[in-house]
């Protein structure tokens, strides 16, 4: 065997390793497992913003009304009061007089991130120090907040949950929930296992005072990505960000290859945007790079060469179906071909990051722009 074959092959196997390390890491985080009670159970504010009506709207929000948690009371967000989902907001509170809840409507002073404008009032007429601000998308299980308490130590400064797709019922949300499963939500598993852990969006839990030492509401507008600036704010402090586990389901029902490829592209540019020494490297992950250096690694060396990479692919995604398979998500015989499509779609994607820094969200035409500087006490519009 040439020293390039050889190289090409070590290479491959390498990347195989880390694959089964990472999954195996991301196995013991995310499978199921008893209910967690905290030590302790402050009263904590949930804000959910919300904007037109996702899949599962009722159900999502709905769940909103159903932790079991002693006290804290529940803020939904709303930037136009003629929304069709605040009628449905309404309808659940109506229906809930038992839970404090409310629902405000109004526009703020973020024009470039409609999400933290969206939360701003919610933060602000919140009565707890800890406040979670989750996605209106995710599903909220009876113990969430105990999960999220369960993981609020001395040195952390934001609990955060990946969220996890279900309900998949078309192959395009199946590519989809690869991409947030057994890709995404693995490696933010196996990061945050070696106390690297950043949040992310769908759940961001921590309290007002800590924000308020790191520039306060209008630190989370210093990157075009909130949670990224939360993330940078909290490690200035000399803080972690600590993973919720197991993570949180987002129910996908039917997706289409333009909406997958649309919130693709958005992530990649956000990422692009806040942590580009980390993005840069994402054009390697997946199955695509090792499964070329092998190919050639078997060329050079005179293996067949089919046989070999199919065996290839067959371990590195035998390792994401127990993953799959451990933490109960969905897992079908298309599973792997959405798998392949997803991987092979990431070069495209991270070119496409690199070519540009507009994305839509919700219809609007946004910008991917850098970075603000945050100084205490300054407005959220300089």
């Amino acid at each position: 065997m040439s020293v390039l074959a050889a190289l090409a092959s070590g290479t491959a196997l390498l990347a195989l390793a880390a694959q089964a390390v990472t999954c195996a890491i991301a196995v013991w985080r995310c499978r199921p497992r008893r209910p967690e009670r905290p030590a302790e159970r402050p009263p904590v504010t949930v804000i959910r913003p919300v904007c037109g009506i996702d899949h599962a709207a009722e159900e999502t929000l709905g769940s909103t009304f159903r932790l079991a948690y002693p006290a804290y009371e529940i803020i939904f967000c709303v930037s136009d009061p003629a929304d069709p989902v605040a009628l449905l907001v309404e309808r659940l509170i109506a229906a809930n007089p038992d839970r404090p809840a409310r629902l405000l409507a109004g526009r703020d002073r973020y024009p470039f991130n409609p999400k933290l404008d969206n939360c701003a009032k919610g933060w602000e007429a919140a009565r707890h120090d800890w406040i979670v601000m989750a996605d209106s998308n995710l599903l909220l299980p009876p113990d969430y907040l105990d999960r999220i308490m369960a993981r609020a130590g001395t040195d952390t400064g934001i609990v955060s949950a990946p969220p996890v797709g279900g309900d998949t019922r078309n192959f395009w949300a199946e590519v989809e929930a690869g991409v947030l499963n057994t890709y995404q939500a693995r490696i933010q598993y196996t990061v945050d296992a070696f106390g690297l852990g950043f949040a992310q969006g769908k759940t961001i839990a921590m309290r007002r005072s800590l924000l308020d030492r790191a520039g306060g509401y209008a630190a989370l507008g210093a990157e075009p990505a909130e949670d990224a600036a939360a993330t940078k704010a909290v490690r200035r402090l000399g803080l972690r960000v600590r993973l919720a586990r197991p993570p949180f389901i987002q129910p996908l029902g039917t997706r289409s290859a333009r909406s997958v490829w649309g919130r693709q592209l958005r992530w990649a540019r956000l990422r692009r945007a806040t942590f580009p020494l980390l993005f840069a490297p994402e054009i390697f992950s997946g199955l695509l790079a090792p499964a070329l250096l092998l190919g050639m690694a078997a060329h050079l060396a005179g293996w067949p060469m089919i046989p070999v990479v199919v065996g290839f692919a067959m371990s590195w995604y035998g390792c994401e179906a127990i993953l799959a398979r451990a933490a109960g998500w969905p897992l079908s015989w298309r599973s792997p071909v959405a798998w392949l499509l997803r991987d092979a779609a990431i070069p495209a994607v991270w070119c496409a990051a690199w070519a540009g820094r507009s994305f839509s969200w919700r219809g609007q035409s946004l910008e991917a722009a850098p970075a603000r500087p945050v100084r205490p006490g300054m407005s959220p519009a300089e």
